[in-house]
């Protein structure tokens, strides 16, 4: 039985046949161009998923490529600091030699002979003829501005001068009594460091009262002047207790005079670290810590005061130079060797060389303590490595 479409109504034999080839008749069962559906574009914008690994590869090295960016960028920043660090030091010390020259042109007299006068011992006025051999072997008979000039070349060559009275220079003068100062300055400041961690850690975070009594005595010692409180240790407990000898005694005669630089400088170490100190308290990984069970002490040790000890280090390096301008005073009361002692001989028997000669040595000293803190606080800083 033949089936016909619905819809072919004509005979099949009044239908004309033709022949087909292959070619033709696949052409007509393929739908044409106009009526099959465009493609849709390819999508640049999202990643192709065939290839995960370059994908990631790619991620890193964007990454890579921020992270040493950002570096770079602190890096920069960090040589732009120190640039700055440096010429204000180097303007500092200027300033320093500056004020010292300036001291010695603008002392009263002639400069040759007071030189005269302090080495025979007979002050009297002089004449030309005599003063004028020290002028010339000095260079003051050359103009102030010739003076100047010398005086900076021969501080790059680290030489300070000749003093007045020894007839030595000035830098031997300085280095025969720079140890007791140096073993002064350093001791106390480690004893301020032991005061300052112990009293903090014992009063910061507390109850509102023992708080106030905390801060209250940091404020009092820090407000304690170097030559009172001298003579009221010396009084106290050297005196009417006799537990340190007056004046000598080796290491134990050398605890007074240690307290006396460390007291102040305690107070002052004691106000930067409260804050900060009280500050970590209540960050959330001491909460975490509290938790873990740790006690409230390894806290305080463990956790907040290693996040306090950033400022007391800024500190530091004005309390290297405070502690030794500060022994200049104590070694005075205690009749200790140092430089101290050097600078009073010196101012009363005016020897300006070697007075300017310590005042540059201690403005050395504050600048290079200054470069070493804030080297510390850069290498120290976690946000450096973040």
């Amino acid at each position: 039985m033949t089936h016909t479409s619905p819809t072919d109504t004509t005979p099949a034999a009044a239908r004309p046949h033709t022949h087909t080839t292959a070619p033709e008749a696949a052409a007509a069962l393929q739908p044409s161009a106009a009526s099959q559906p465009a493609a849709p574009p390819p999508n640049t914008s999202q990643p192709s998923t065939s290839q995960p690994g370059a994908d990631r590869a790619g991620l890193s090295h964007e990454t890579g490529a921020s992270a040493s960016g950002s570096r770079r960028v602190r890096a920069r920043a960090v040589a732009r600091a120190v640039a700055v660090r440096l010429l204000g030091s180097l303007v500092v010390l200027w300033g320093a030699a500056t004020a010292a020259f300036l001291a010695q042109v603008a002392q009263p007299g002639d400069r040759a002979t007071t030189i005269l006068n302090l080495r025979s011992g007979q002050f009297q006025e002089r004449t030309a003829e005599e003063t004028a051999p020290v002028a010339a072997e000095y260079g003051f008979d050359q103009p102030v501005l010739a003076q100047y000039v010398d005086y900076l070349g021969g501080l790059l060559r680290g030489d300070l001068g000749t003093s007045y009275q020894q007839h030595r220079p000035v830098w031997d003068v300085i280095a025969e009594q720079l140890a007791p100062t140096a073993v002064l300055s350093l001791s106390a400041i480690a004893v301020a460091w032991i005061l300052m961690i112990v009293w903090t850690t014992l009063t910061a975070g507390r109850a509102p009262w023992l708080r106030g009594i905390g801060s209250s005595l940091e404020i009092a010692a820090a407000s304690l002047p170097h030559y009172w409180l001298g003579v009221i240790l010396m009084l106290s407990l050297a005196m009417q207790l006799d537990w340190f000898p007056v004046v000598g005694g080796g290491a134990v005669g050398l605890v007074l005079p240690v307290l006396t630089l460390a007291i102040p400088l305690a107070g002052f170490l004691g106000q930067a670290a409260r804050t900060d100190f009280e500050r970590a308290l209540a960050q959330p990984f001491v909460l975490s810590a509290r938790i873990r069970g740790l006690s409230d002490t390894g806290v305080r040790l463990r956790h907040a005061l290693k996040h306090s000890l950033r400022s007391p280090l800024q500190l530091s390096g004005w309390a290297l130079g405070a502690t030794v301008s500060g022994a200049v005073v104590v070694e005075s009361v205690f009749s200790r060797s140092g430089i101290g002692r050097v600078l009073v001989s010196a101012i009363e028997s005016q020897d300006l060389p070697v007075v300017t000669g310590i005042v540059i040595l201690i403005a050395v000293i504050y600048v290079l303590a200054g470069l070493l803190v804030d080297a510390l606080t850069l290498t120290l800083d976690p946000r450096r490595n973040a």
